[in-house]
């Protein structure tokens, strides 16, 4: 008789599908206290005073703690911000198709959204403190990687609070950090700073979407009863996924951009220290991807000066990057003296150059936002400390909010000429009292010379002959170009407006 081997059936793919599907019915599914984590969730939706004062304490700490650019309080104000309760109510309410829940969720959302914002745009606007810090400027260029990390905090939140964790979800409120990005909201709100409010707006609708419908995908996954038919659960999805690909193809290109700067970076580095032999050092370099062409500032340390040293950098740069660049190069020569002498000199040169980057990469910025333009539109004048911005017609603002803002920079950098060309809005009209300008007048007049000076442009007065022609002497002397136009108008006061250019 002949062996006859025998062989053990090996499932098939559909079988194995199945084994799981019944372990995680059983065995996750069935561990799970529904009505409990509904309870739960419903109970932290609810639009209470507790939810409300919770809520406004830390929108208070946050923007404080962006306007002092303290990340310990930044910190604080996630732990105690309650956003996260009707987020994640959302996305369950949306998973079980609960009507009546989701309605309530986005009723509390909303409220305390609006809240929140609106209370930092008050602390903000009466604050003297209105510096675009580096706490609010992180914020106003979210990223691909700032889904991800939503959606991995997502992931763990809606874990914890479905098999009970209440510790994770502290981390979680940390990871998301949902409260900050809205007191920047509330900070371009406040400054009429359209940039700031925009970026930090995508980043808070961003970790909003991402964690509600991450908890939506949860919960369906944890057998939470639907009250959906089949079609309209197929259509949820869909829904769902659609919406992550509309948040993941902006925040994508925005990474793209960062990650070929980060590359560009070291090229450019790297074409920058050929030029110089093994003895030299790179000290510093500040790049400006937005300008054009790119601009490129670096500090080097070399025991010999080369003249030609900003030109051989820029061609090396074109071969690398395959695109023209405007190098500006600062030459620290050391080693010619003793050892001690020697790194003394070269101890004192890096620190005054990192300084010197450091300030000028913070002015650029602040300048940028506050302004609400790119910072390639910036004038930066490193060696005569001078820089100009042509700022950005906002909604409402007078001649009198430009000048506040160029005020407010300059006093944050007292070494540097700070000037801010606003655009050619209304001139106020000059007072006067018995021959002299008033109070008002004065303050008026003053405005008018600020103005006058940075758009550069005439000014054209009408009214009473005597005050007008004061006006004009004034204005004269102090460098503005005057256009008078007769007429007698209301007894002491003067109007101006924009005259016509010269020519």
């Amino acid at each position: 008789m002949a062996f006859q081997p025998h062989f053990k059936p090996v499932p098939g793919f559909g079988h194995v599908i199945e084994s799981w599907q019944e372990w995680w019915r059983a065995a996750v599914k069935g561990t799970v206290d529904q009505a409990a984590v509904i309870a739960s969730r419903r109970e932290e939706c609810q639009l209470s005073s507790r939810y409300l004062f919770m809520l406004a304490m830390s929108a208070g700490i946050a923007v404080l703690g962006l306007l002092l650019s303290s990340p310990a309080v930044v910190i604080g104000a996630m732990l105690l911000s309650p956003l996260m309760g009707p987020i994640i109510g959302l996305g369950f309410a949306l998973a079980i198709g609960d009507v009546p829940w989701l309605k309530e969720a986005a009723r509390s959302l909303a409220v305390g959204t609006v809240l929140a914002v609106l209370l930092c745009a008050l602390v903000v606007f009466a604050s003297p403190l209105q510096t675009v810090t580096p706490e609010i400027a992180a914020r106003t260029r979210p990223n691909l990687f700032d889904l991800l990390v939503a959606l991995f905090s997502a992931l763990a939140g809606g874990y914890a609070m479905i098999r009970g964790g209440a510790g994770t979800v502290v981390g979680v409120a940390i990871a998301t950090a949902l409260m900050p990005p809205l007191a920047v909201v509330g900070f371009g709100l406040a400054t009429l700073n359209w940039t700031v409010f925009s970026g930090a707006l995508l980043l808070f609708v961003t970790n909003l979407m991402t964690i509600a419908l991450t908890a939506a995908v949860m919960a369906r996954a944890y057998g939470f009863s639907s009250r959906l038919s089949e079609r309209n659960t197929l259509l949820q999805m869909i829904a769902i996924v659609l919406s992550f690909v509309a948040l993941a193809v902006p925040l994508g290109i925005s990474l793209r951009q960062i990650a070929w700067e980060a590359q560009a970076s070291r090229e450019i580095r790297a074409a920058v220290e050929d030029v110089f032999d093994g003895k030299s050092r790179l000290s510093q370099i500040d790049i400006n991807f937005d300008a054009e062409p790119v601009a490129v500032s670096a500090t080097v340390l070399t025991p010999e000066l080369r003249p030609d040293a900003e030109q051989l950098s820029a061609h090396a740069i074109a071969r690398r990057l395959g695109e023209t660049a405007e190098v500006a190069i600062t030459q620290y020569q050391v080693g010619t003296g003793s050892k001690a002498a020697e790194e003394a000199e070269l101890a004192k040169a890096r620190a005054r150059a990192e300084a010197d980057r450091e300030r000028v990469e913070q002015l650029a910025t602040r300048l940028a936002l506050v302004a609400g333009v790119d910072e390639q539109e910036l004038v930066i004048d490193r060696e005569r400390r001078h820089a100009i911005v042509e700022a950005k017609p906002m909604a409402g603002a007078g001649l009198q909010v430009y000048r506040e803002l160029e005020r407010r920079i300059s006093a944050t950098e007292p070494e540097w000429r700070i000037e801010l060309r606003p655009p050619a809005r209304p001139l106020p009209a000059v007072s006067f009292a018995d021959g002299k300008l008033t109070e008002a007048g004065l303050q008026a007049f003053d405005l008018i010379v600020w103005a006058a000076q940075r758009i550069n442009a005439p000014v054209a007065l009408s009214g009473p002959e005597a005050e007008r022609s004061a006006l004009a002497t004034s204005l004269e002397a102090r460098g503005v170009r005057v256009r008078q136009v007769n007429g007698n108008g209301q007894s002491g006061m003067v109007s101006a407006a924009w005259g016509m250019p010269d020519g």
